[in-house]
């Protein structure tokens, strides 16, 4: 119900931007509408289209594993953690390692990955979901924390900063790990104290180990030469993916099972779980895109620099602000933003490193409710939107104060 009326909203509220710019002698405000809904659509099945094959890539990858019992192993490895934070899943269930390898690879900063994983927890979740319509608690606490985009290796920021020319491009590795951080912390907390989770000493432990491996990072990536960090992350991230790829096939050889059949099954979901989520897809970017074509975003930016200034503060990241603000909504127009701003004010100027910072410290939310949940038919949403927009929040604000900690 939340997602029907924020879409409506994106609609009305452009509308009304777009009848105050005719009225002030816009003309082609409606037509820069219209344009927007063809070519978002155009985009959202282009999107699709392109999903395929990786979904059947990583949906064939994902069947090895299963049929090799890995993903098995993952889950009941960690089912004394993920039993706490999913409550309703049954125990040493098989979405605990789907989940797992979801969450890893956006850590990773590998979206292609991470996507297919993401749908095959949603599937298992909905088997086990009663009100098939209504998104479960499971499902909501596993939307969260891939809205809230804990990101480890930040890899496609620090390669967009190099091709711009940036002289240091992984400088703002730790700043964007630290506000990934805070912004993957207040969403679990926020919806562990929305779904009643009680915390007891195992889940404490989990937060202390993960607060310790973010602090290990940082301070393993700062004894590198600067030049070097951007070629050691990307080298580890897709070091990491292929020994995921051989150690599924090693599982499989291991069980006695056909590899190549197991990869073709599963590969075949790839594509029905591509053509299921276009409606969906193409809903959600022709929203944003007519609220961005009239004006909207334009006039929600100049209100916050407005209000800043008035506060007697300082608006050196409002030049960024529109990144944070479409990266909820579209991580392609949020790409492209972070680019417009390296490029107009230089990739190692304070507005350019703080597009980076706002690129990295959360992840799309509204695309990955619609990806998420339309794969699986799901319509009422429940608390699921309000908890990712919380994180993203705290992503945003945690992006600013650690912008100018760093570089102001």
């Amino acid at each position: 119900m939340v997602l029907n009326w924020i879409w409506i909203c994106f609609f009305l509220i452009a509308f009304v931007v777009a009848v105050i710019r005719l009225c002030m002698g816009d003309a082609s405000v409606f037509t820069e509408i219209m344009n927007s809904t063809f070519s978002s659509a155009k985009t959202g099945f282009e999107i699709s289209l392109g999903l395929t094959g990786v979904l059947s890539l990583w949906l064939g990858i994902m069947k090895i594993g299963e049929k090799g019992g890995i993903v098995d192993r993952f889950a009941r490895l960690l089912s004394p953690v993920f039993c706490r934070l999913f409550p309703q899943l049954p125990k040493n269930d098989p979405a605990y390692g789907h989940i797992f390898m979801n969450i890893a690879a956006n850590m990773l900063g590998l979206d292609n990955a991470a996507t297919p994983m993401g749908l095959k927890a949603m599937e298992r979740m909905q088997e086990l979901n009663e009100d098939k319509e209504t998104a479960s608690d499971p499902m909501i606490m596993f939307l969260v924390l891939n809205t809230s985009g804990l990101t480890l290796i930040p890899v496609s920021v620090m390669v967009y900063r190099a091709q711009l020319g940036a002289a240091q491009p992984a400088d703002v590795f730790v700043p964007i790990l630290l506000a990934t951080f805070f912004s993957t912390m207040v969403g679990l907390l926020l919806t562990c104290f929305i779904q009643k989770i009680r915390f007891d000493k195992v889940l404490g432990l989990f937060l202390l180990g993960i607060s310790l491996v973010v602090a290990l990072i940082i301070w393993g990536f700062s004894m590198l030469p600067p030049v070097r960090i951007g070629d050691v992350s990307t080298s580890a991230a897709n070091i990491i993916l292929m020994l995921v790829i051989i150690g599924f096939i090693i599982s499989g050889i291991r069980a006695k099972i056909n590899v190549y059949d197991a990869f073709v099954e599963g590969a075949k979901d790839g594509f029905q779980t591509a053509v299921k989520i276009i409606p969906y897809l193409i809903a959600i970017l022709v929203g944003i895109g007519v609220f961005r074509a009239s004006g909207a975003m334009d006039a929600v930016v100049d209100g916050v620099a407005w209000a800043v200034s008035k506060c007697g503060l300082d608006d050196g990241f409002v030049g960024a602000l529109p990144t944070a603000l479409m990266k909820p909504l579209s991580g392609g127009g949020a790409r492209g933003l972070m680019i417009d701003a390296m490029t107009t004010y230089g990739a190692d100027s304070f507005t350019g490193r703080m597009a980076c910072l706002f690129q990295g410290s959360t992840d799309t939310t509204f695309y990955i409710l619609a990806v998420y949940f339309g794969s699986v038919n799901i319509r009422n949403t429940r608390h699921a939107v309000g908890c990712g927009l919380a994180a993203d929040l705290a992503g945003i604000l945690a992006a600013i104060f650690i912008g100018y900690l760093f570089f102001a």
